[in-house]
């Protein structure tokens, strides 16, 4: 009798350990342990974090991190750390927390537009993904890279299609630019590869026109009209004589792309530069800045017209007055000249 009541006893101690373990297992995984107030958290996870790299990035957003790691232990998960950006939601379990980590990547958004240079460019998409701008430079830079596509140094930015693009965060240099390679092949299509070879212009020298119209106009609705001046000019084989060339063949002359040029000099004109186009005739070797697609199919389907020249409108600011004929257009010149000179703008 003695004996049974021992074993009833160690029963009973047994079944009551058994549930306060299967409490605390199940509290562990299923209790909510955040500790932030926002609906959502975001977490960077860099490639190559250990565990402990994940627990100081974690910490501040639990309220027990002994759970979490025991729960993340149980689940295998500590020995497969994921780069990426993940993302914790108010009131989740630990359960929930680890799984998220282990298979949710969220992709960003990459943006970028009218960039001038390489260099700007890589600066700005680092700040949106964890490439840094050097490992992007060195990418954008490649001559194997460049030489393999068609490209040289000085046409690479027409690489890039100005836009809104998906990645994951943890995205090298590499991939960025691989996925840009594709994604520029995906934009020339037939029917703009057919606009291009009509107007007897590769990619590059479409692109690099483009960036020209770009910067003469952000008035989109002139795009178009300013484009069909250029192929205008180029079908007579004029010189383009695009003041914005010019200004940035001084910039790139001074190593300094943030120079802010408002007016050009006559003798800004005999810069010895194969982008000054008041001295050398065609297009340039490369764009002055990126292009917006906008200016890109403008190029492609610029307007009819027999305007060879334009000069700023002052009366209607961000529009042109355009010309036909030389004696035209210098009295329209006269016309902004003075008006700059009001303005004591001297460079």
């Amino acid at each position: 009798m003695y004996i049974k009541k021992i074993l009833l006893i160690i029963v009973l101690l047994g079944l009551i350990a058994g549930g306060a373990f299967a409490y605390l297992i199940y509290n562990a995984l299923f209790s909510p342990n955040t500790a932030f107030n926002n609906k959502e958290a975001y977490i960077y996870i860099p490639t190559g974090s250990s565990y402990d790299d994940l627990k100081s990035l974690v910490a501040p957003l639990l309220s027990d991190l002994e759970t979490f790691e025991a729960v993340a232990k149980r689940k295998k998960y500590i020995d497969y750390i994921k780069p990426g950006k993940y993302v914790l939601k108010k009131g989740m379990n630990n359960n929930e927390i680890v799984n998220s980590l282990r298979s949710n990547n969220l992709p960003v958004n990459v943006s970028f537009n009218n960039q001038e240079t390489l260099a700007k460019l890589a600066g700005r998409v680092s700040s949106q993904i964890e490439a840094d701008s050097i490992s992007l430079l060195k990418a954008f830079t490649d001559p194997g890279f460049l030489q393999e596509n068609g490209f040289t140094t000085d046409a690479a930015l027409s690489l890039f299609i100005p836009n809104s693009y998906e990645f994951f965060w943890n995205t090298s240099g590499t991939e960025f630019r691989d996925r840009m390679l594709k994604e520029y092949l995906h934009f020339w299509n037939e029917d703009r590869l057919k606009k291009a070879e009509v107007l007897n212009l590769t990619q590059i020298q479409v692109i690099s026109l483009a960036s020209i119209v770009q910067k003469e106009t952000a008035k989109v609705n002139e795009r178009p009209r300013v484009a069909g001046l250029y192929v205008n000019r180029l079908k007579k084989n004029m010189l383009l004589q695009a003041d914005p060339t010019v200004i940035y063949a001084l910039k790139r002359k001074l190593g300094n792309f943030d120079t802010i040029i408002k007016r050009v000099l006559y003798k800004d004109l005999e810069l010895d530069s194969p982008y000054n186009t008041y001295k050398y005739g065609g297009i340039p070797p490369g764009p002055i800045t990126m292009p917006d697609i906008s200016s890109v199919d403008a190029v492609l389907k610029p307007e009819n017209h027999e305007y060879y020249y334009m000069v700023a409108n002052v009366q209607d600011f961000g529009y042109h007055i355009f010309a036909k004929s030389l004696t035209q257009h210098n009295r329209n010149k006269t016309q902004y000249i003075r008006w700059i000179n009001e303005q004591n703008i001297n460079r």
